[in-house]
């Protein structure tokens, strides 16, 4: 039985890095065929990508209940690579508003996330996931001992700011991200 969970844990691992790219690459065929970006193609890419980032992030929280309920402890190998995924969803997300949004005005961005809740979200969340990204190489493991497990704990203050940036953004529909935040 054990070799055949790993088996499948080294087909799952295989598959997962170039499945965590779809999205992207999905974007990125569509901006270079003249795809079906919407009328606003920057807002269409900044809410893809938004999407994904928080997405993933959940997804990485849910591996450990998921491990724990079906005994599958080999998941747990999973949650460094779906949340350096989230945190690079979230990274795109986030150079897509700066870049073409706001095209690299700083002082403009600061007003932005100042003036607007829904963004002042957004960036709390992303910085959050900063550190985690930052740490999650084998080297910091080792560095940080006990602590890294306590920074770690930033993705459970990440993912509800995350969740509250995309309640806030979309005002009236708020079903999609009531069940992100469920």
């Amino acid at each position: 039985e054990d070799g055949i969970r790993d088996v499948a844990v080294t087909g799952v691992q295989t598959c997962a890095l170039p499945i965590s790219l779809v999205p992207a690459v999905r974007l990125v065929y569509l901006l270079l065929t003249g795809g079906d970006l919407t009328p606003n193609p920057i807002e269409y890419i900044t809410h893809e990508t938004g999407w994904y980032a928080l997405a993933l992030l959940l997804a990485s929280l849910a591996i450990t209940p998921a491990r724990r309920l079906t005994g599958w402890h080999a998941l747990i190998k999973f949650r460094r690579l779906v949340g350096l995924f989230a945190f690079f969803y979230a990274v795109l997300h986030f150079s897509t508003w700066f870049g073409f949004d706001k095209l690299f005005d700083v002082v403009e961005m600061g007003k932005d996330v100042v003036k607007r809740p829904f963004i002042t979200a957004g960036m709390f969340s992303l910085l959050a996931m900063l550190p985690l990204a930052i740490t999650s190489t084998q080297g910091w493991i080792r560095r940080l001992g006990r602590r890294w497990q306590r920074l770690h704990q930033l993705a459970y203050v990440a993912a509800p700011a995350g969740a509250l940036h995309f309640w806030w953004l979309v005002k009236s529909d708020v079903r999609e991200p009531l069940a992100f935040t469920a």
